[in-house]
């Protein structure tokens, strides 16, 4: 699967696709802050990369993949689920770039500007995650 973006796919997603990603992760969010407040921010910070729309995207896409077969006289499940793998795939990497992000922030955020090291570490997670996806896809 190559890296692009498609924006035709905005209209095909339904007002409660975007409600129930909205839900989820805002509980997930909300989670996480109780978290925090009751075992420290160290705790609550594990937790905040939990990606916290993954588990309400990976139902969405199964679903809408299904409806997509059936709606072409086929049932696909297994198509289904692999389209379901490869974004898990993607979050798992994006969660591992999320750690290079993590430990810049952390080795740099006193020596130098607060926006010159956020910008530095996104950029550092974007390559970490884009090489690591291009690995995954020779392996």
């Amino acid at each position: 699967m190559r890296i692009r973006i498609d924006a035709t796919v905005l209209k095909d997603t339904r007002w409660q696709q975007i409600l129930v990603r909205f839900c989820i992760g805002g509980l997930i969010t909300a989670a996480t802050g109780i978290i925090a407040k009751r075992f420290g921010p160290a705790v609550g910070g594990l937790f905040l990369a939990f990606p916290a729309i993954f588990p309400a995207s990976a139902t969405l896409i199964e679903q809408h993949e299904l409806e997509e077969k059936n709606e072409a006289g086929v049932q696909r499940i297994r198509q289904a689920r692999q389209a379901v793998a490869v974004d898990a795939a993607g979050a798992a990497i994006g969660s591992i770039g999320l750690l290079f992000f993590a430990l810049f922030v952390t080795e740099f955020i006193g020596k130098f500007s607060s926006w010159l090291v956020m910008l530095g570490a996104t950029a550092l997670w974007a390559v970490i995650s884009v090489l690591l996806w291009l690995l995954r896809k020779k392996a």
